[in-house]
C-alpha cells in the first residue's frame, strides 16, 4: 500500500520534467512542419497544384543521373488558341481548361514514371521515363487524351495542344535545361506548321538562339531584340 503511495512520488518530477521539455520540442516541430509544408506549396502552382520549373528541372536531372537516362523524355506542352476561350467565354473558363489540362497531366503522370509541372500561362512539361518501343504510342495517347473536350457552364471548349519531344538519347551529355530547351524548340516548330507531330528535337534545336532567354520568335522577345 505505501509503495503504491509512494509510487507518484518518485515518477512526478521526472513526468514533469519530460512534459516541460516536450512543449518547446512540440513547438518547433510544429513550426518546422508549418514552414515544410509553405515551402511545398510555393513549389507548387496555385491553380493546377502541379509543381513550378524549378521542381520539374531538378527531377529531370535526378534522372539523367541514372541508368535509365537514354529512357528519359521530356515534352513540352503548349495551348493551340487558349487564348480565344478566355475572349470568348471569359477568365473563369480558361482557368477551367488550365485546370483540366493539369488535372489530365498529374493522372496520366501518377501511373508512369513521370513528373508534369506548369511552367506558366498555357505552357506545361513532363519529364518521363519510356522503353523506346513504346515512346510514340505512350505521347500519342497523352496527346489524345489531353485533346478531349470539356464542358463549362453549357458550352463544349474543344481542346487543342502543341507537342515537342526531346529525347536524352539524342542529346547525349546535354544538361536539363538544355533538353528542355530542345522540347520547347521542337514543339515552336510543331506550332508553326514546320513540322509534324511527334517531332523529336535535334542537337540544333537545344541550341536555338534566345533572346534574354526566352527563344526568338516568341512574345516578348522582338521588343529586346529591337531595343539591343
Amino acid at each position: 500500500m505505501n509503495s503504491t503511495l509512494r509510487l507518484p512520488g518518485r515518477i512526478g518530477p521526472h513526468a514533469l520534467l519530460i512534459t516541460t521539455a516536450a512543449v518547446p520540442l512540440t513547438g518547433w516541430a510544429v513550426h518546422a512542419l508549418t514552414l515544410h509544408r509553405r515551402l511545398a506549396d510555393a513549389r507548387r502552382d496555385l491553380l493546377t497544384g502541379l509543381p513550378c520549373r524549378p521542381e520539374f528541372v531538378a527531377y529531370g536531372e535526378r534522372l539523367l543521373r541514372t541508368r535509365r537516362r537514354d529512357a528519359v523524355h521530356v515534352l513540352m506542352l503548349d495551348g493551340v488558341d487558349f487564348k480565344a476561350v478566355n475572349d470568348t467565354y471569359g477568365h473563369a473558363a480558361g482557368d477551367t481548361v488550365i485546370q483540366t489540362m493539369g488535372r489530365r497531366l498529374a493522372r496520366w503522370s501518377s501511373s508512369r514514371t513521370a513528373l508534369a509541372a506548369r511552367l506558366g500561362g498555357d505552357e506545361f512539361a513532363v519529364c518521363a521515363v519510356f522503353p523506346p518501343s513504346t515512346a510514340r504510342t505512350e505521347i500519342t495517347t497523352l496527346r489524345e487524351q489531353l485533346q478531349q473536350p470539356l464542358q463549362h457552364e453549357g458550352h463544349t471548349l474543344r481542346l487543342d495542344v502543341s507537342i515537342g519531344i526531346a529525347r536524352a538519347a539524342d542529346l547525349s551529355g546535354e544538361s536539363m535545361s538544355r533538353i528542355l530547351r530542345g522540347a520547347d524548340a521542337a514543339m515552336y516548330r510543331v506550332k508553326k506548321g514546320e513540322a509534324t507531330f511527334p517531332y523529336f528535337a535535334t542537337r540544333a534545336d537545344a541550341y536555338v538562339k534566345t533572346v534574354n532567354g526566352r527563344r526568338a520568335g516568341r512574345r516578348g522577345t522582338h521588343l529586346l531584340a529591337g531595343a539591343a
